[in-house]
């Protein structure tokens, strides 16, 4: 499906009828990841129409020269969401940079969020800064790797060979335009998940720590064996976390 922002053609994916929730990926990736992770955990969790999008430069959705930084992503991200989904109250669920963008939607009008899911998300934009830990090969044996090679090749191979490597990187490359010009701090009394990788050299565990004072109502998890890529080869850990984010979303009042 496409919406369309002035002269953007956005594509996304939508699955299934009733509240909607929104799936925003990581910087380059599409949004076939993203569906095949989180789509199980909604055979037993009906009720949710579930919306995947490609962000501008990205699976199938093209660049434009007008998008320069960080802010004029969100805009588009924003405006393709209240297309898609009209007034009503949503969901929302970023990995990695898509995180960064579900904070920057949640900071413009958070009465209208139904829950919020974190998935290894991007909390501090200048690499040189994370707190991130120490890289251990140990911790890896051969069915993960094996896991993660599948992985890379089902989706993230198939991500960069179709994404615009040139125009994300122009944004991702300068610290100024991947950062938000307003901080997307903001208080969120919805359901929240945020979910963490204790080997994630990319983006850490521990600066996710401090999102805990804006969601009152999030539950925080470090998982052992899991990296940036997660979940790898235990999905059904995540997927019962992610599980439990709905049924919390469904007993939330406003629901």
């Amino acid at each position: 499906m496409i919406s369309l922002v002035d002269d953007l053609p956005v594509y996304y994916e939508s699955f299934g009828e009733g509240r909607p929730i929104v799936f925003l990926p990581g910087w380059g990736n599409a949004n076939g990841e993203g569906r095949d992770v989180h789509e199980p955990a909604f055979t037993s969790h009906p009720g949710w129409r579930r919306v995947y999008i490609d962000p501008p430069g990205t699976g199938q959705t093209p660049s434009r020269p007008w998008i320069k930084n960080q802010d004029d992503m969100l805009d588009v991200l924003a405006w393709v969401i209240d297309d898609v989904v009209g007034s009503e109250p949503f969901a929302l669920a970023g990995t990695s940079a898509g995180g960064l963008h579900a904070r920057g939607i949640v900071r413009r009008d958070p009465a209208r969020i139904l829950g919020l899911l974190l998935r290894v998300p991007g909390v501090i934009v200048d690499r040189s800064k994370r707190t991130l830990p120490i890289d251990d090969p140990s911790v890896w044996d051969d069915d993960y790797r094996a896991a993660s090679q599948r992985k890379q090749h089902l989706y993230y191979d198939v991500a960069e060979a179709v994404a615009d490597l040139e125009f994300l990187g122009s944004i991702q490359s300068d610290v100024a335009k991947y950062s938000l010009s307003v901080d997307p701090r903001a208080r969120l009394d919805a359901p929240t998940l945020i979910v963490t990788g204790r080997q994630d050299v990319m983006t850490g565990y521990a600066d996710a720590w401090g999102l805990l004072d804006d969601y009152p109502r999030a539950t925080y998890v470090v998982l052992d064996r899991a990296d940036h890529d997660l979940p790898v080869d235990d999905h059904g850990l995540y997927q019962a976390l992610v599980g439990d984010w709905l049924s919390r979303m469904a007993k939330h009042p406003g629901a």
